[in-house]
């Protein structure tokens, strides 16, 4: 399996590490993982949601020593 791709948004506040996230996806393949290293709490619920909404795959959250690692898979 392939390393995930970081995205390190940490002291960006919203929608800073959803905004990086997406200008990210665009050059990313499909199936390709992403990892988003955030330090603004509101991350962990609006990242998520929103790849709902349009249809990657959300694989998950972790909060360590106040980072929230958000991990994804392109889809489309």
């Amino acid at each position: 399996m392939a390393e995930r791709i970081i995205i390190d948004a940490r002291g960006s506040f919203c929608p800073g590490p959803l905004m990086e996230l997406i200008a990210r996806l665009k050059y990313g393949a499909v199936g390709e993982e992403f990892e988003v290293l955030s330090s603004d709490k509101g991350s962990a619920n609006d990242i998520p949601e929103w790849l709902h909404k349009v249809g990657h795959e959300f694989l998950g959250t972790r909060e360590e020593a106040g980072v929230w690692h958000i991990a994804l898979r392109k889809t489309k």
